[in-house]
């Protein structure tokens, strides 16, 4: 038998759970991380407040696709665990 990704809808069903779990957790947790970036940044001229949202923007795209990659692999495998369709 050949392993590999199982298609099963159980396993695509967690996937899907996991990745409405990852932005519930990213939108309440990304506010915390921009509050506390924002408070330690101290005062800033035009060009370095550019630079520090280009950084800012930056992490939350690294931070969103992390969240997300995790907790659909989670959910993913979660979800063929269960199933019991694991080979």
């Amino acid at each position: 038998m050949e392993h590999g990704m199982d298609f099963s809808m159980p396993a695509w069903i967690g996937a899907l759970i996991g990745t409405m779990i990852a932005v519930a957790i990213y939108v309440p947790g990304i506010r915390r991380f921009e509050q506390q970036q924002r408070a330690q940044s101290g005062p800033m001229t035009l060009e370095q407040r550019k630079a520090f949202e280009d950084k800012l923007s930056v992490m939350r795209r690294l931070i969103l696709g992390a969240d997300i990659a995790f907790f659909a692999i989670a959910g993913y495998w979660l979800g063929t665990t269960f199933s019991g369709m694991r080979g």
